[in-house]
């Protein structure tokens, strides 16, 4: 009962969050939905080189999948890690300098264009059945972590922004800012357990599915 109870008090505390700051994250959904669809065009678009470009790539992680080649997990798990940390960093300073909010605008275009763009890429070389598969089993885990935790990360720089313009005062600027760092730095722990899910679950999945692709 005490483990449903607080699973109702984290949902209810989601809840209450994201319909206190709808406005901002719908704004900012557009603007990782545009990146999304940005990134499908581009593939659509792209000359024959790049298309040949994708095509190896793809095909040549698959083949070697199939060769029974063995992913390295830790030096992924450290890379993928890193980068987290980076784009967490990027976001949170970024709402910080309050001047950098279009750039967060910005990263998360980016993040959208790099999802879009991943996904059309495994469609165009896999085709749609075999590519949608191949993205699920891919992409789908970590970025029920990433994806939010990206949006939320923006949202709270966009909040810094507006709350700093509404009251300038140096008491109120260090309250802000230490709301939206510890709010930061608790994103980033989800943000490690997606990096845990995509090497260890994601991978596994994969190893175990590759020889139908």
């Amino acid at each position: 009962m005490k483990k449903q109870e607080k699973k109702n008090q984290i949902w209810n505390v989601v809840k209450e969050h994201i319909s206190h700051n709808l406005k901002q994250y719908t704004i900012i959904s557009v603007f990782f939905f545009i990146g999304i669809i940005a990134g499908v065009i581009f593939v659509n678009h792209s000359n024959d080189s790049i298309h040949v470009q994708i095509e190896t790539t793809i095909n040549t992680f698959i083949n070697a999948l199939k060769t029974d080649y063995q992913i390295d997990s830790v030096n992924l798990l450290k890379s993928i890690i890193g980068n987290h940390i980076l784009f967490a960093f990027l976001l949170w300073f970024m709402g910080c300098t309050i001047i950098g909010i279009p750039i967060v605008y910005g990263l998360v275009t980016l993040k959208g264009f790099s999802l879009g763009y991943t996904i059309s890429s495994i469609i165009y070389v896999l085709g749609t059945t075999k590519g949608i598969l191949f993205s699920c089993i891919t992409l789908l885990l970590q970025n029920i972590f990433i994806i939010p935790c990206t949006l939320a990360l923006a949202v709270s720089g966009a909040k810094l922004y507006q709350a700093i313009m509404k009251d300038k005062r140096k008491e109120n600027i260090k309250v802000e800012m230490v709301r939206h760092t510890v709010f930061s730095l608790f994103i980033l722990f989800i943000l490690m357990i997606s990096a845990l899910a995509e090497v260890y679950i994601s991978n596994s999945m994969l190893s175990l599915s590759v020889s139908y692709f």
